[in-house]
């Protein structure tokens, strides 16, 4: 039978012509997108002959192979798999007009950039003409397993392409690319060099089924040398348990997230049914020293089949996740997804929602079973985990179930569930506390009445912190107080005789507080007297549904404008300080040293729970000044 040539449609031509000028940024996937094309045509041999046992095909040493000639400046990738017939070239390889050309092209067109055209070009499906980006032309050679007539196919990547029939075609595929001239600028790599063709296959297709050969170049005798093999084929992500040992699957996780130590907890998945995937994933044993840097680069590995796809996929773990490391690998997912796609994809949802819960019942379980590591994971990770519970409604419960935080109970962090136990009767909420470090809120003047009466409170320390407890609210019917917030009742003692006590103080110091609020309305809009107060003069509190100093800081320092809140100024009517105050009120018509004296007392409060004075200078002569007259 004679060469017959065939155009091309024409949208499907000008489809063809922006694929191959503008649509992929990394040419190197080309080989990716022939090597994977050769695995699925094993892949479909192997299921055929169990099928057919029949079947006039040699299965007996099935492989994909590539050859490289420096000369000639080709490149052939070839495989003994099913082949394809006259007929299945003419409809698969010679033509990409399918339905729903012309509305790609219109989107083609209108793509901004590379990124969202190859996002478009992973919908349609035409990865085989991505050889055309390194390639002047194309030549196609198969036969179909059991059929005696091969196929040549032969195209430029323009207008036409040739088909002709051939005799002496061997059982499977073989494409060869007349490579173009290397172009480093272009991003055009020297493709008959051994070691980039190593290098692309290790990265994209290790993990492939068959092994993939090249055939090394001659030596000086002329002698051949013997096929390298280039693929370890050790997805241990497809292999039972028991067919793993430790090391290897360490031995994969310092590959893939290059860090040296061994990993803390390894995590295995697999997904079977309308949408199968598997996953193995690694909790690290220590937090990167990036890991809260904007450009820390988060996400797993993920494959299609066992084919590299990208590195570092955001799409399949949320970003308090960003720790987790490891690879999923998806049989239903086209090779060209793009991340465009993946924001979309439902599959890809349910498998972020599988994923996430499956490694937050693994941390639970480090948890019941294995303190010292549950240990080692919330001292590195427990930071970052504490974002879920802002972020992530659905597993607030789950988070919380396998946090643990510091608490004046003793050294060792408990869980919420824990301290709940420990309430003490009559008790109605959880109580915490947020600051820069423990022994600074340990300390705080706050702490006072708690620490009387023996009360438990939470020490929070992470700058999250001050975001969740609005966030969770409520744990199991209690509510989230802040000590430093809103009014504290901790239990009335003495009966009447002590409210009669607080009555009577509340008349004597009314004059003291009005003058007091009036003298510092700058700054306060409220003064009181205390009931969290037993060894501080005073303290600065702030409404219960007011923003904290650090929130309102933390909000400045990403850019948003928040308006100063003023905050209230309680004090202890048992301190002496406080009692000469009221004293000098009542006393003294000329009060001038009296409003320095108020001055100061605020000023120590909010020195006391570590802020800063609004004008340190001013402060520091106050200061200064009342120790001149002591002397």
């Amino acid at each position: 039978m004679t060469t017959e040539t065939f155009e091309f449609q024409v949208e499907a031509r000008q489809l063809l012509q922006l694929m191959i000028h503008s649509v992929y940024s990394n040419k190197d996937v080309f080989l990716r997108e022939l090597v994977s094309n050769a695995s699925d045509a094993l892949d479909k041999l192997r299921l055929e002959k169990l099928r057919d046992d029949a079947l006039d095909a040699d299965v007996s040493d099935l492989h994909i192979e590539i050859d490289v000639d420096k000369e000639a400046r080709t490149l052939t990738v070839r495989d003994n798999g099913i082949g394809m017939s006259y007929d299945e070239v003419g409809q698969l390889i010679g033509t990409i007009a399918k339905s729903g050309t012309a509305t790609l092209l219109k989107e083609l067109r209108e793509a901004q950039d590379a990124a969202g055209a190859e996002g478009l070009i992973g919908q349609f499906g035409v990865g085989f003409y991505s050889g055309f980006m390194v390639a002047d032309e194309m030549t196609l050679v198969t036969r179909r397993a059991g059929e005696s007539k091969g196929t040549r196919w032969s195209s430029r990547g323009e207008a036409t392409y040739t088909l002709e029939i051939v005799d002496d075609a061997p059982q499977g595929t073989s494409v060869t690319l007349h490579l173009k001239p290397a172009d480093p600028e272009n991003q055009l790599h020297d493709y008959t060099a051994a070691w980039t063709v190593r290098d692309i296959v290790k990265r994209y297709s290790d993990f492939i089924t068959w092994p993939i050969r090249m055939v090394p170049e001659a030596g000086e005798d002329g002698s051949t040398p013997e096929p390298e093999t280039l693929n370890s084929m050790k997805a241990l992500w497809a292999r039972s348990r028991e067919e793993v040992s430790d090391d290897e699957y360490h031995e994969l996780y310092k590959h893939i997230s290059h860090d040296w130590r061994e990993p803390l907890e390894t995590i295995r998945l697999q997904a079977e049914g309308t949408f199968e995937y598997q996953a193995l994933l690694f909790v690290p044993s220590h937090a990167p020293h990036d890991l809260f840097t904007r450009d820390f680069r988060r996400g797993v590995q993920l494959y299609v089949k066992r084919v590299f796809i990208m590195d570092d996929c955001e799409e399949l773990l949320p970003p308090y996740l960003r720790f987790v490391k490891g690879v999923v690998d998806a049989q239903d997912l086209s090779l060209n997804v793009s991340r465009e796609i993946l924001q979309q994809d439902r599959h890809i949802r349910m498998m972020q929602r599988r994923l996430t819960k499956k490694v937050l019942s693994t941390v639970k379980e480090l948890m019941t079973k294995d303190a010292d590591r549950y240990a080692t994971f919330w001292r590195e990770f427990g930071t970052v985990l504490k974002e879920g519970l802002v972020t992530d409604s659905e597993n607030r419960d789950a988070i919380l179930a396998v946090s643990s935080f510091a608490t004046t109970h003793g050294d060792e962090p408990a869980t919420l569930a824990q301290y709940a136990e420990r309430m003490k009767d009559g008790q109605d909420d959880i109580y915490f506390i947020t600051g820069e470090s423990r022994q600074s809120i340990e300390n705080s003047p706050h702490m006072e009445a708690f620490r009387d009466k023996g009360i438990e409170v939470l020490l929070l320390t992470d700058p999250v912190d001050e975001v969740w407890v609005d966030a969770v609210g409520v744990y199991e019917g209690r509510t989230l107080r802040s000590v430093t917030k809103g009014e504290i009742d901790l239990g009335a003692e003495g009966g009447e005789k002590a409210a009669e006590e607080r009555e009577k103080q509340a008349e004597e110091y009314a004059g003291l507080l009005g003058w007091m609020r009036e003298r510092l309305e700058e700054d306060i809009k409220e003064v009181r007297l205390s009931a969290r107060l037993t060894v501080s003069p005073a303290c600065v509190v702030s409404d219960a549904h007011d923003l904290t100093p650090a929130l309102e800081q933390m909000y400045r320092a990403m850019g948003q404008e928040v308006p100063r809140t003023k905050r209230i100024l309680e004090l202890n009517p048992g301190h002496p300080l406080v009692k000469g105050l009221n004293r000098a009120y009542r006393e003294r018509e000329d009060r001038t040293e009296l409003a320095e004296s108020a001055e100061l007392l605020h000023t120590l409060a909010v020195l006391a729970e570590g802020g800063q004075p609004k004008d340190p200078a001013a402060f520091v002569k106050l200061v200064a000044d009342r120790l001149e007259r002591t002397l």
